[in-house]
């Protein structure tokens, strides 16, 4: 086996073995809070640092469209990493810790439900956005990586990639999320069965 292969075998065995150590009731968690959150016509935030940026993107759009897509009412969600002009101004003018809180200042009330990401489970501006949401009594879901990090001792629900490997759990990050939205859309068929046909239409 070439040393390439031998990168490729371990990077996937790496990954498999931390999906089989998902905590599958934290995952059943993160979808009760989306579910709730939805019902109760809240906002979700999510947010985080470099490729967990990408990921709240990612995932934003996912629900802004994907899981709201043919729904009369639909998901509310804001990724707080789009917004470059505020991004800058708070992390000039204040901290770069910051960057979220500042924002959640201007939005977050009762019955929303806000999503921070780091691999770390350590970033100063995840954890004290997070912990400024759970003193105001909003729910949040962490999602972290390594040991956990601070994050993990903040979150409603945990999703915890527990690979000591920031790749894998950005993988698993994006994925789980990707389970989240999956598992939405199917339990809001019954309230409008036309989307999966839509889905379906699309894909043929």
């Amino acid at each position: 086996m070439s040393r390439t292969q031998e990168t490729i075998e371990w990077y996937l065995n790496l990954v498999k073995d931390t999906i089989d150590n998902l905590d599958r009731t934290q995952i059943e968690n993160a979808i009760a809070a989306y579910m709730e959150v939805y019902h109760n016509e809240g906002t979700i935030y999510i947010f985080g640092n470099g490729g967990s940026a990408a990921s709240a993107t990612h995932a934003c759009g996912d629900f802004l469209k994907g899981a709201s897509f043919g729904l009369e009412k639909r998901f509310k969600v804001m990724s707080l990493v789009d917004n470059l002009p505020a991004l800058m101004a708070i992390a000039n003018d204040v901290s770069y810790d910051d960057i979220f809180i500042e924002q959640l200042k201007n939005f977050i009330k009762p019955g929303d439900l806000v999503v921070g990401i780091s691999g770390s489970g350590n970033s100063k501006n995840v954890v004290k956005a997070m912990q400024y949401a759970k003193d105001m009594g909003v729910k949040t879901i962490a999602f972290c990586g390594y040991k956990g990090g601070k994050i993990s001792e903040i979150g409603d629900a945990i999703i915890h990639s527990k690979a000591l490997d920031m790749e894998v759990a950005e993988d698993i990050h994006m994925m789980v999320f990707n389970v989240i939205k999956k598992e939405v859309m199917r339990q809001l068929h019954g309230e409008n069965p036309s989307m999966g046909d839509v889905y379906d239409k699309r894909v043929n």
